[in-house]
């Protein structure tokens, strides 16, 4: 999917009824593949099995957030995303 493809699909979801909803960042999700360093990779499952809260979904989805939050993103389902996962660690 180009990344055009992505955000008509994002502003379709959003002129739906999902606008109603509180935290749309938890209601919406979209697939994606990457290439990430062998190190990280191990981290990441390293992590993922000492956590048992946690899966692989939800640690990407908290380290865009945090990235974006820290980056100076003003949109309030990210900073919302980063300050829940903060206070439930």
């Amino acid at each position: 999917m180009e990344f055009n493809q992505i955000e008509t699909r994002i502003d379709e979801i959003k002129s739906g009824e999902v606008m109603s909803c509180e935290n749309d960042l938890d209601l919406m999700s979209i697939s994606l593949e990457a290439e990430v360093p062998e190190a990280l990779y191990v981290g990441m499952k390293d992590f993922i099995s000492g956590n048992e809260d946690w899966d692989q979904s939800k640690l990407i989805s908290s380290a865009i957030a945090n990235f974006l939050f820290q980056n100076g993103s003003q949109d309030r389902a990210v900073t919302e995303k980063y300050l829940n996962d903060i206070f439930r660690l």
